[in-house]
């Protein structure tokens, strides 16, 4: 039923269009467009205002005629990581790769080519469906800030299938951890390193006495914290008077997330005060963590849906974050579904063309489960 070659071809134009975060809107304007001749009512959101891009979010809907079904939602992402300008694609008959000096933008336009190509399978064969919506949101490589602007209200689904995990085909999210971001900047005092080096107080070596005594890495079984970008200084000759420190700390509980941030806290704090200089410590949350029961309606779905293929669907939590943070933050059931995307945001990403098949096939079960559900 799966037209592979169109289906290929489908990705491969994608993935030639420029979207990287911010500016979305060349993709978006081509997907209004591929919605619209499918039939779907088709709007753009203002969430773009706020998220700073070029484009809101692409919004869909497909009226069903199967009056009783449950009405769901598809969800995946326009904007890519860098480096990802000017994508050549390349196919081998099996698999498809950028050409090494670029990301390939499988994350996340492998399941935007899924979707499409269901709902051309739909439209050929008649097949009978409840109500679909479709969500293609901006901005979730850089804070999932397309989802957080959305509008949810809007929204005439029951639950939501967010198409955006790297592995197998099968595998299906239930559990995702809660974020905070943290930004650290400690004050020194400039002096000249040569002339009269005692009269200042290095920042650097503020911040890197702070970092030794930081928990960091995996601190527990479902709990990381971690550093990722340090800068500061002018120059050699001058003791350094700020340096700025950026990071994250992750948890499957709520709980352990505020601890371990608080720790991190009282450690820049205690240390700062130690050499007489100062700091700022922003905290913000990145997402919400959830967790899905496996009798939760989008779960049985999700392994029903799967079964009915002969999937081998496999429950897995991540430690990651996507769209479905945030819908089930705000009360919408969603679950992240493996799409096949092997090493994302590298320049070696790549998807094997059976995972695209798969993924189309597993889309179509999912339809076809809500609408006898």
């Amino acid at each position: 039923m799966v037209d592979k070659k169109r289906l290929v071809e489908s990705f491969m134009e994608l993935v030639k269009i420029d979207s990287i975060s911010g500016e979305e809107k060349n993709l978006a304007d081509f997907l209004v467009e591929k919605l619209k001749e499918l039939g779907l009512e088709v709007r753009v959101d203002r969430a773009g205002e706020k998220a700073e891009s070029d484009s809101g979010n692409v919004i869909a809907y497909l009226r069903g005629d199967a009056k009783e079904a449950v009405p769901i939602l598809f969800s995946a992402h326009m904007d890519t990581v860098v480096p990802g300008k000017n994508i050549k694609p390349k196919f081998d008959g099996n698999k498809i790769t950028s050409s090494g000096d670029t990301i390939l933008g499988a994350d996340d336009k492998a399941a935007i080519a899924a979707i499409l190509e269901a709902l051309r399978i739909i439209n050929e064969n008649n097949i009978s469906h409840g109500d679909i919506e479709i969500v293609f949101s901006i901005c979730e490589e850089i804070g999932l800030l397309g989802a957080k602007n959305l509008d949810i209200s809007s929204l005439k689904a029951r639950m939501a299938f967010v198409l955006d995990s790297g592995g197998q085909v099968g595998k299906i999210i239930n559990e995702a951890p809660y974020h905070n971001d943290i930004k650290i900047v400690i004050y020194g005092k400039a002096a000249h390193a040569g002339a009269n080096p005692e009269e200042g107080i290095n920042a650097i070596k503020v911040a890197g006495v702070a970092l030794s005594r930081m928990a960091l890495g995996r601190l527990e079984e479902d709990t990381t914290a971690n550093i990722g970008i340090i800068s500061g200084g002018k120059a050699s000759n001058i003791v350094p008077d700020e340096v700025i420190l950026k990071g994250e700390l992750r948890s499957k509980s709520e709980e352990k997330l505020e601890k371990y941030t608080s720790e991190l806290k009282q450690v820049i704090e205690t240390t700062v005060q130690e050499f007489n200089a100062r700091t700022e410590v922003k905290v913000e949350r990145g997402y919400y963590g959830y967790h899905l029961s496996a009798d939760s309606e989008v779960i049985k779905t999700a392994i029903k849906a799967a079964e009915e293929i002969d999937l081998k669907p496999v429950l897995l939590p991540s430690g990651g974050g996507s769209d479905a943070n945030v819908f089930n933050r705000l009360g919408f059931p969603a679950t992240n579904l493996a799409i096949g995307i092997e090493k994302a945001h590298t320049v070696e990403e790549y998807i094997m063309v059976d995972s695209l098949i798969k993924s189309v096939e597993y889309i179509l079960s999912i339809i076809k489960t809500a609408a006898s559900a």
